[in-house]
């Protein structure tokens, strides 16, 4: 198993519901929602500025393409920020904990 660390940013009136999709369908362990980061960018020709979200997403290698292609979905940026770093390291109990939290195939947590 390959653990990630997934980083969106997110309008902060879209990322609580952005966390909870992604959970409720699995493809993600944990998802931390950091308010108030003051995003510059360049978009369309000019710099931009917008104050967002950031979810830092705690997710596997083997899960990925669904959790991209939720994002997808239901982020309303037409090119949201997705950036997926593979974790090298980390305390195997929370690594076990986190392959056993995400379906690959973003089945439904079990009630």
């Amino acid at each position: 198993m390959t653990a990630l660390v997934v980083l969106v940013t997110a309008p902060k009136d879209g990322s609580a519901r952005i966390a909870k999709e992604l959970l409720d369908s699995k493809v993600a362990a944990c998802v931390n929602v950091i308010p108030g980061v003051r995003s510059s960018y360049w978009w369309e020709g000019k710099v931009e500025e917008a104050e967002e979200d950031l979810l830092i997403i705690k997710t596997t290698e083997e899960a990925y393409g669904r959790l991209e292609e939720l994002i997808r979905r239901v982020h309303p940026y037409k090119a949201p920020e997705v950036l997926a770093l593979r974790v090298d390291r980390g305390l195997p109990e929370y690594l076990s904990w986190l392959e056993g939290s995400v379906s690959p195939r973003g089945q439904q947590a079990k009630a």
